[in-house]
């Protein structure tokens, strides 16, 4: 997708010049005809040195959602795939994604699938999405296709939304908390302690340590957080590598307490991507391995792997997925069941629900947990500075008496 500056006539004789989104001259020619503009220049803007920055064709799991609900209420309303890509595009005023459907509109004019056409903006449309459409394409019923995978990123997307809400309280009482003390620390105390600073020895052992950590806030506090940050980068550089990402993923497993939620959202993950590419007809083991890629732990990832190819040698989903030790045991019970039953897609998706509900669950709970404990650390810090000034007075009144 490039831009064209041009310059136009309107039927009334006025010239308009401006510039428009087209991955031809021709298809900005056909634009601005199709206007009622008469093309008296036209010509490709070079792209600014930053142009590769602006212009990411990156779609968040929202935006993705609403494109693919427009695009199958289309379809399923008769429209050909082509034009209804093309009033998806027009009704978009972002212009980053009114590229990216304008793009693939233009790619499945030219011949291809939707699908290869989707395979330009990997960013955009992850693999998981690419491959449920181009099955949906072979089987014929790519309107209802995309309808699940809606309501299947919509799920997602309300899943997400509930655990961000969940958060926000929390999060929002420790930076105050912070704020509180650093003044705390940094301003109120030393004005108040200064009195009996001349003497240590004299006073309580939490006067002095309050005194210690008030003198490190006021000379240290701004190199610690240069310091905080400087560490947060080079961890988050040094996990790039693939090896020390592993390795830390292998140490999250055997965490007590966090091990159990990591399992449990990329087993969420994981069945709930077999159970929508299953129902949208794409082979089992093509489905195991693309939803293994989707899965965040990579420890997790290679055991999910591991179990698509001895499905692909001959053995069962739920063997294999038993033998990899990366779902709960009541996901099993629930694949096998399906499995014997022949309705392996339906049972998938109820797991799927089931284990999504049991995360938002724990999720919720120790979101709920984190606020009586952040509340009781304020107030026990907030008591230690309050008897840590309040404590040598005492000790003077007495002496006093």
């Amino acid at each position: 997708m490039a831009v064209f500056r041009y310059q136009a006539q309107s039927a009334a004789g006025a010239r308009q010049r401006g510039t428009l989104d087209a991955t031809s001259a021709r298809q900005a020619r056909q634009q601005l005809r199709e206007q009622g503009l008469v093309v008296l220049t036209i010509e490709a803007q070079r792209p600014s040195p930053f142009a590769s920055v602006r212009s990411s064709n990156r779609l968040n799991l929202a935006r993705r959602c609403l494109l693919t609900r427009q695009l199958a209420t289309l379809l399923q309303a008769g429209m050909p795939l082509t034009e209804a890509l093309h009033a998806v595009a027009v009704q978009k005023h972002q212009r980053q994604v009114r590229q990216v459907m304008l793009g693939v509109a233009e790619r499945v004019a030219e011949g291809n699938t939707l699908a290869d056409a989707l395979a330009r903006y990997p960013s955009a449309f992850p693999v998981v999405y690419r491959a449920t459409v181009a099955a949906a394409e072979r089987s014929g019923d790519l309107a209802g296709v995309l309808e699940r995978l809606a309501g299947h990123g919509e799920n997602q997307q309300a899943l997400r939304q509930k655990v961000q809400l969940a958060m926000v309280y929390p999060l929002i009482l420790m930076i105050v908390s912070l704020l509180v003390v650093g003044f705390l620390l940094g301003y109120v105390v030393p004005d108040v302690v200064q009195a009996f600073a001349r003497d240590h020895a004299q006073l309580p052992l939490a006067t002095q340590v309050l005194i210690a950590l008030s003198d490190a806030t006021g000379r240290y506090g701004l190199l610690a957080v240069v310091l905080l940050l400087v560490l947060a980068a080079v961890i988050a550089l040094a996990l790039r590598a693939p090896a020390r990402r592993r390795h830390w993923h292998a140490i999250a497993l055997r965490l007590p307490g966090f091990a159990e939620l990591v399992r449990t959202s990329d087993a969420a993950r994981f069945v709930s991507t077999l159970a929508i590419l299953g129902r949208s007809g794409v082979v089992l083991v093509e489905a195991m391995s693309i939803g293994a890629g989707v899965v965040g732990n990579l420890v997790l990832r290679e055991r999910l792997q591991t179990a698509a190819r001895e499905v692909a040698e001959g053995a069962s989903l739920a063997s294999s997925l038993a033998r990899s030790e990366a779902l709960p045991a009541l996901m099993l019970h629930m694949i096998a069941s399906g499995e014997r039953a022949g309705e392996l897609e339906s049972m998938l998706e109820r797991a799927a629900d089931l284990q999504e509900k049991q995360l938002a669950g724990r999720i919720s709970l120790l979101v709920s947990l984190c606020e009586p404990l952040m509340l009781l650390m304020m107030g026990g810090i907030v008591l230690f500075i309050v008897l840590a000034i309040l404590l040598p007075i005492l000790n003077l009144n007495q002496l006093v008496n």
